[in-house]
């Protein structure tokens, strides 16, 4: 029988080193790739294939639980252990919701018995996480059989078409399968709202000016008529500001 894969996610070194030597005491288990963050192992989830992910709660960059999240839209997410040294709040939580976790300093019995029972993350404690983790910062896009990971500081804007939303950064434009209004409520110190369609990103906004609206950016404004609208720093496009929304020009 193949050995199970392990992925080990730590910022510390010394911790990392201590989880390849328990796997190699118990056997059984290889190390196939390890990561000092969130970002750089969902990278290696990308290209390579992995049984179980040993994952530290408490990570620069991207913790943890913000990985957790992303992993599980991944088409086949690994079985997650979460490891950590302290944050009795939060261990709390994983307890009443059967969430697996190791506490530092990791003892080959403990170790063994996690890896053994081992599963991946499930929807009710997906939701669970949540309450505990502040604003993710990165957005998880679908895009030709893989998730790309958008820093949430490098987006301009979020505009909501159809089902998706277009989430745009000076380099491209993406598509993002979540409610606009959900996205307004996760980041609502970051983002403002200029019409029910549409949030920007304060630290993205150049100014405002006066544009005809046409037929498709209609806000109560008749097409062909002048609307205010948002420059945006870094991109040629503008978005409409509906009449609901400008007093928000009144105040700058």
């Amino acid at each position: 029988m193949a050995d199970q894969r392990l992925l080990i996610v730590d910022d510390e070194p010394l911790a990392r080193q201590r989880l390849r030597d328990l796997a190699g005491d118990i056997g059984g288990y290889t190390i196939v790739a390890e990561a000092a963050n969130g970002v750089e192992a969902m990278a290696v989830l990308q290209h390579t294939a992995v049984d179980i992910a040993l994952v530290d709660i408490r990570m620069p960059v991207m913790d943890g639980i913000e990985l957790a999240q992303h992993m599980r839209k991944l088409s086949n997410p690994p079985n997650l252990i979460f490891t950590t040294a302290y944050d009795h709040y939060a261990l709390h939580a994983f307890d009443l919701n059967a969430i697996d976790y190791l506490l530092k300093p990791i003892r080959v019995e403990r170790l063994s018995a996690a890896l053994a029972k081992a599963r991946p993350l499930q929807a009710k404690q997906s939701q669970a996480l949540q309450t505990l983790q502040e604003a993710p910062q990165h957005l998880s896009i679908h895009e030709r059989g893989k998730v790309l990971l958008i820093p949430v500081e490098e987006v301009l804007y979020l505009r909501a078409e159809l089902k998706y939303v277009t989430v745009r950064t000076r380099e491209k434009a993406y598509l993002l399968e979540v409610s606009l209004n959900q996205l307004e409520q996760i980041y609502a110190d970051r983002f403002v709202r200029v019409h029910r369609n549409a949030l920007v990103a304060k630290n993205a906004i150049a100014g405002y000016a006066k544009q005809r609206v046409s037929q498709g950016e209609q806000t109560g404004d008749e097409a062909g008529e002048s609307s205010w609208v948002v420059l945006i720093k870094g991109v040629a496009e503008t978005l409409v500001v509906s009449r609901r929304h400008q007093h928000m020009i009144r105040a700058v």
